[in-house]
This record gives C-alpha cells, sequence and structure tokens, in this order.
C-alpha cells in the first residue's frame, strides 16, 4: 500500500477515510514488516491491543505516532495527511490561517502542524561539486517600515541603515542540481568561508559575485570565478549566478506573498521549506508527499517552538 499513487487531495481524503487508514499506511512507511522500537532498535518488541506496542528491553509502550510529527497531538492522522499534501503540493507553502479555515481547526492548532510539517524539511545534502553558485540574501523589513521604539533600538545599537539589521542567509547551488541554505550571525568572511569549505568539494568551481568575504578562496577549490555586478557585469562565459538569485526571488515571493513576515528564529524553517522544493522539483507530488512521511520521524515540541518568540 504504501507509496501508492495520489494524483489529488479527493485521492488522499478517499484513501485514508479513517484513522485505521492511515495508521495501517504509516506503520508499512515506517517498519515495513518489522516492528522498531524508537526507544531500543535491538529490543524485541511485543503487539498490544489499540495499535500499542511495548518494548522489552525498556518496558515502555508506544504506537506509530511516538517519536514523530504527529507524536503526542488530538489531531487525527486524516487531517495530518491534508495538511501534507497541501504542504507539499503547494510550491509557495501556506499559512497557518489558510491552513485552519481547510481544516476547520485552531490557527494555533495550524501553525503548530506547519512548523512540524517545516521542521522535517532539514536534511544534510550530499557536498557540492562542479559549477557551484554562491550568495547570500538578506531577510527582514526595511526600518522606515518599523514602529518607532523599534527604529530607536536600532539606531542605539548602531544598525540604522543598510542590511546589518537583517537576517543574512548563506546559498550554495550546485548547476543542474541541489541547492541547500544557511542562516548566520553575520555575513563576514570568517563566519562564510567554514561553511563553504565544509559544504563544497574541492574539485569544485565556486561563482561568486565581487563580496570581499570570498577572497581568496581559490586556495580551497579548483577554480573561483568572479561576476562583477558592481561593474554591471552579469554573465561571464558560463560563469554566473543567476540561477542561485532566481532561489532567492521564490525564497523572498513566499515569505512576502503568504506569510509577509518570518522571525528570525523560524526562518531556518521556512528556507529548509522552500529548498526542499526546490530540490524535489524533478520529483511527483505524490513521490513528495511520501518522502516527507519517510522523513517525519522529527518531534518538535510545542514549548520549544513558542520558547523566544520574540527572536
Amino acid at each position: 500500500m504504501f507509496n501508492r499513487h495520489f494524483t489529488s487531495i479527493l485521492d488522499i481524503m478517499n484513501t485514508f477515510p479513517d484513522e485505521q487508514s492511515c495508521i495501517d499506511y504509516l506503520e508499512e512507511a515506517r517498519w515495513g514488516n518489522k516492528i522498531i522500537s524508537p526507544f531500543d532498535p535491538t529490543s524485541k518488541v511485543y503487539e498490544c491491543k489499540g495499535n500499542k506496542y511495548k518494548c522489552k528491553n525498556t518496558g515502555k509502550y508506544f504506537n506509530v505516532r511516538t517519536q514523530t510529527i504527529f507524536d503526542n497531538t488530538k489531531v487525527p492522522l486524516k487531517l495530518w495527511f491534508i495538511a501534507i499534501w497541501l504542504c507539499t503540493s503547494h510550491k509557495k507553502g501556506m499559512s497557518s490561517l489558510q491552513l485552519s479555515r481547510d481544516l476547520n481547526i485552531t490557527q494555533k492548532s495550524a501553525y503548530f502542524m506547519l512548523q512540524r510539517i517545516r521542521n522535517c524539511f532539514g536534511k544534510d545534502t550530499e557536498p557540492f561539486d562542479n559549477i557551484v553558485e554562491v550568495d547570500e540574501v538578506y531577510i527582514g523589513g526595511d526600518n522606515k517600515n518599523k514602529s518607532l521604539s523599534k527604529r530607536k533600538l536600532l539606531h542605539a545599537n548602531g544598525m540604522q541603515t543598510g542590511a546589518n539589521h537583517k537576517t543574512p542567509i548563506l546559498g550554495i547551488l550546485e548547476r543542474g542540481g541541489k541547492v541547500k541554505g544557511i542562516v548566520l550571525d553575520k555575513a563576514y568572511g570568517k563566519t562564510i568561508k567554514p561553511v563553504l569549505f565544509k559544504e563544497i568539494k574541492e574539485t569544485a568551481v565556486v561563482v561568486t559575485d565581487g563580496f570581499g568575504a570570498y577572497k581568496d578562496i581559490d586556495k580551497n577549490f579548483a577554480g573561483h570565478e568572479i561576476v562583477y555586478h558592481n561593474k554591471d557585469q552579469y554573465v561571464n562565459g558560463i560563469f554566473h549566478t543567476n540561477t542561485i538569485e532566481g532561489f532567492w526571488s521564490l525564497l523572498k515571493r513566499n515569505i512576502d506573498g503568504i506569510h509577509h513576515f518570518v522571525s528570525r528564529k523560524h526562518l531556518n524553517k521556512y528556507l529548509d521549506f522552500m529548498t526542499m522544493h526546490y530540490n524535489t522539483r524533478k520529483l511527483t507530488t505524490h513521490e513528495r508527499f511520501n518522502l516527507l512521511i519517510l522523513n517525519s520521524d522529527v518531534r518538535l515540541k510545542y514549548k520549544d517552538l513558542i520558547k523566544n518568540a520574540e527572536d
């Protein structure tokens, strides 16, 4: 049954008409033919009533929801599956207000569900090789649109103008391949270069603009090609940063058009959502749905989600 082809939300609703059908699908996706204890994978497992199991070595009870995004929530799995379908099929994502209306649940529950779903997207990628485009972008509102109290605070901290009050993101994209975004505290050479040396193979040719933070990186790679945007140069033969800049456009449209505002604390989740959609662009919608089900063993607790919510 797992990896069934879904073509629409109607297919999802017909395939999963009740809780048991969702449980059966999830058990097959997570465990296949052998139930595995989330507390001790080597332990023998006893089957109990009500879709519950017992880990022999730890004595703890569990079910297919345990230690997944579905854990410790009262939302039926049927609604979770619909939310996952909507989230993975909408290229620009969706807001918690829209999901709350679609599922007839509270906005608080919808927000928690979406953040848990987004939390599944942050998977490591293989090191980048060949022609690799690198660029940075700054996310955050203009100072002129902030309240007077916030503008005074930024002024007191010496952050009156420019991008230094925004959150920088470093983007790495392999031409014809995958993209990865890393949220940084500051966009300096000492913060950017270690990331590049970790994420990109030495055999790669790295393409950047003329930003000084990329100075001397050619010593660590097969080549470093620079496109000088400040001199109105945007293409240098086969070298350019247009692909990664196109991805930044998608990210900004997602934030501005759907969410309007994203806090620094949760920016990485929205970024992971957009990178997931880009990196799975060759997959069908049902393949993307099943991919998230397979990666759903990541639990985000509500107390961790709202902690320091003002950041």
